[in-house]
């Protein structure tokens, strides 16, 4: 079944958020320490997860991506990852993390069924991952990765979201360092969405002085042209190395975005910008047939018309999306809690 928005876009994605804890304080993402968590017995169990997956699945989705907060944080993980890896609708499923967690993680994720892994890394420098972050993990990261790639994962994938003044100046060195694990690293533009209250436009690095920074040290680069839903645009460096560049603040993808996302507690998000989302929890827990869900999530995708990101980059004078007392106010408008 092809399940289509009012722009063509089909329902295809979904990012699952397993829980919305983490073990970093990324200054661009959770910025302050304490946070309002969501409630413990709001948390979606691993059998209703699967129930709605199996929604999803029944209306397009081919494609699951667990996030977090920091997904290694839910206990029993890989018991979820098996529940899911089962399913045979479902042609992707992959987990982006920090990384932390991933060394004692990764050989029982892979044995579940887990096929592809991303992991965060701004920083080849411990002293600038502690600024980044307000935590001494970064070893545990490193580790993390080689034990991915010991576990067998192929296609490991580096995010590293880039930002002025702070880690722009590592782009050469990352990338090397990418080749290495070996991995394709995925540079993202700093957004301006949900825990990035302290977001500027000056400390935005586009794509295109990204690729400028990058042919100065390369030479040419040359564009892949391949056609997809994936957020990153690739690129191949002369002597064959390809990474990607995910330009949601300069030149968003909302034309042809066919993601949503699940929160831990059940809170259903059309678009990473939206405000406000669809309980599928509540009717779940009270009895609502799986008929009465598929016609709930279907109304909702047929009447989707966002497109957050392309409606920020109209703004005069853009600031940060939301402010603190509104995200205490409402976690799930926070971007750990939606699966970013």
């Amino acid at each position: 079944m092809r399940l289509d928005d009012t722009y063509g876009r089909p329902l295809r994605n979904l990012r699952l958020s397993v829980t919305d804890r983490c073990n970093l304080r990324c200054h661009y993402c959770m910025p302050e320490e304490e946070y309002t968590w969501l409630p413990r017995h709001e948390i979606l169990h691993f059998g209703e997860i699967a129930a709605l997956v199996d929604l999803f699945i029944a209306l397009g989705v081919d494609k699951v991506r667990l996030t977090g907060g920091e997904p290694l944080l839910r206990r029993e993980l890989p018991r979820l990852v098996g529940m899911l890896a089962a399913k045979p609708g479902l042609r992707d499923l992959a987990l982006t993390t920090n990384g932390i967690l991933l060394g004692d993680q990764a050989q029982a994720l892979r044995d579940a069924g887990l096929g592809r892994v991303t992991v965060s890394l701004d920083t080849l420098r411990p002293e600038r991952f502690v600024a980044l972050t307000r935590r001494t993990t970064h070893a545990q990261v490193l580790e993390g990765l080689g034990a991915a790639a010991r576990a067998g994962f192929r296609g490991l994938k580096l995010d590293t979201v880039v930002i002025r003044g702070v880690n722009d100046d590592e782009l050469v060195d990352l990338l090397e360092f990418a080749r290495q694990v070996p991995a394709e690293i995925r540079f993202i533009e700093y957004m301006d969405v949900g825990g990035a209250t302290r977001w500027t436009e000056a400390q935005v690095v586009s794509r295109q002085e990204m690729l400028a920074h990058l042919e100065r040290r390369y030479g040419r680069v040359e564009p892949i042209v391949e056609s997809s839903s994936a957020p990153a645009e690739r690129f191949r460096l002369p002597d064959g190395t390809v990474f990607g560049i995910i330009s949601s603040t300069t030149q968003p993808f909302c034309a042809r975005c066919d993601r949503s996302r699940l929160t831990a507690d059940g809170t259903w998000f059309l678009c990473l910008y939206a405000r406000d989302g669809v309980d599928l929890r509540g009717p779940f827990r009270a009895g609502a047939s799986p008929e009465e869900l598929r016609a709930l999530i279907t109304g909702r995708w047929r009447q989707r018309a966002d497109r957050g990101a392309e409606e920020r980059l109209r703004l005069r004078d853009r600031a940060p999306l939301l402010q603190i007392g509104e995200l205490r106010a409402d976690p799930r408008l926070e971007m750990h809690t939606r699966g970013g």
